[in-house]
């Protein structure tokens, strides 16, 4: 591979090469962007290890997830070998037959208009990626991953790009195929290398571009992470249709009901089968029909996208740094009694006060209902016994000190 091939390879990794060397007037010209960024792909892989280890002290992926996520890699480029991307094959029919105009594929707009507008066509392809649940059965895919490194970005489903290719026709009207084959890759390799944890932060670039800080939101199985984020180069898209979100409390990664599983097959199907399961669980056709067509999350009853309810709950980083608190407070007050020190009653009284302010305010519950009465009673029991021990405690000092 030669500096020149080098210097081609790693600019379209960050979608970076210019219109002069990137256009071409057929197809059959334009360079598989994908599969010659194999090293590229390798190399930044090692690279995030390494400065993982160095910055964390702990490797960034597991060997399981890590073989996961490249083996459905190589599932999703199996389909290639038996026929072309349905993408670019669907979109040189339309071309060919029902094209109204042709844009110049020598011309420098020509290129700069398809890179926004196969953008575009992603951000709805990704956007009905999530809210159709046939669509969703594909791309769950690459959500399955409960890490974020640069192997969940390999993490692809074979059947997505069965579907993707309608929303890019409309380019077919006017864009030359070589263009936009030369777009459909690097908008796909652009996404590889925002898929990490180590780039925090990148300035004025977040306004307008999708970011590894953006697409962590987007990875996102908290509340506020469902559904956001859908752009691929631009974030402006997300932005402009309501569906942009910050990072905000620390990202929890993965489906919402995760699957723990690493066989291939299994990552790739397992939600078709579930969907089926659902539908036929249902009595109306509309409803049965309702389940692949309306959102993951739709039941009857619910809006189209159905909502969060049945989500399990995530705990924010406030909860968690009190519950730490309380645990250490605990530990810290048995320790106390054990040890038989002077104040230890004072510092139980107190933490029977914090638990009944947690049951109060429903911060603790006790795992099956019929226990919460027993509890509360037990909890109210235990604070007025140390407090009662505390006020003793108080009056015995009095009197040594008389």
């Amino acid at each position: 591979m030669g500096s020149r091939s080098v210097s081609v390879g790693l600019r379209a990794m960050f979608s970076m090469l210019t219109p002069n060397e990137s256009s071409f007037e057929r197809v059959e010209e334009v360079p598989p962007y994908v599969q010659q960024a194999t090293p590229f792909f390798v190399g930044l892989m090692v690279l995030e290890l390494a400065v993982g280890l160095l910055k964390t002290g702990r490797s960034v992926v597991t060997i399981s997830d890590g073989v996961t996520s490249i083996a459905a890699g190589m599932v999703s480029r199996l389909p290639l070998l038996l026929l072309r991307g349905c993408e670019l094959s669907a979109y040189m029919y339309v071309w060919e037959h029902f094209r109204l105009l042709e844009l110049p594929w020598d011309s420098a707009w020509t290129w700069w208009f398809t890179l926004i507008g196969v953008d575009f066509g992603y951000y709805w392809v990704h956007r009905f990626a999530h809210e159709v649940a046939v669509l969703w059965a594909a791309h769950q895919v690459h959500h399955s991953s409960e890490y974020y490194n640069l192997t969940t970005a390999l993490r692809q489903s074979a059947a997505q790009q069965f579907a993707s290719w309608v929303f890019y026709l409309p380019l077919a009207l006017a864009v030359p195929p070589s263009i936009f084959a030369v777009h459909i890759q690097l908008n796909l390799l652009y996404q590889f290398w925002i898929h990490t944890e180590l780039i925090r932060d990148l300035g004025p670039l977040e306004w307008v571009f999708n970011t590894p800080k953006h697409h962590r939101v987007h990875h996102g199985r908290n509340l506020y992470c469902i559904d956001k984020n859908y752009g691929g180069i631009l974030i402006i898209w997300d932005r402009f249709f309501g569906t942009f979100a910050p990072e905000e409390d620390k990202v929890i990664y993965g489906l919402v009901f995760p699957i723990r599983r690493y066989e291939s097959l299994f990552v790739q199907l397992h939600y078709y089968r579930y969907l089926w399961k659902k539908s036929k669980a249902y009595k109306t056709f509309s409803d049965k029909v309702s389940t692949f067509l309306k959102g993951p999350s739709w039941k009857p009853g619910k809006p189209r996208l159905g909502d969060h309810v049945d989500n399990p709950k995530m705990l924010s980083q406030s909860t968690l740094l009190g519950m730490i608190c309380y645990i250490l407070l605990t530990l810290t007050s048995l320790g106390f009694i054990i040890e038989q020190r002077p104040n230890s009653g004072f510092l139980e009284t107190f933490r029977c006060v914090v638990m009944v302010m947690m049951q109060r305010y429903n911060c603790l519950t006790p795992p099956l209902p019929f226990l919460t009465v027993p509890t509360e009673a037990f909890v109210s029991l235990s604070l007025l016994f140390w407090a009662l021990q505390s006020f003793s405690q108080v009056l015995s000092i009095k009197r040594k000190s008389d």
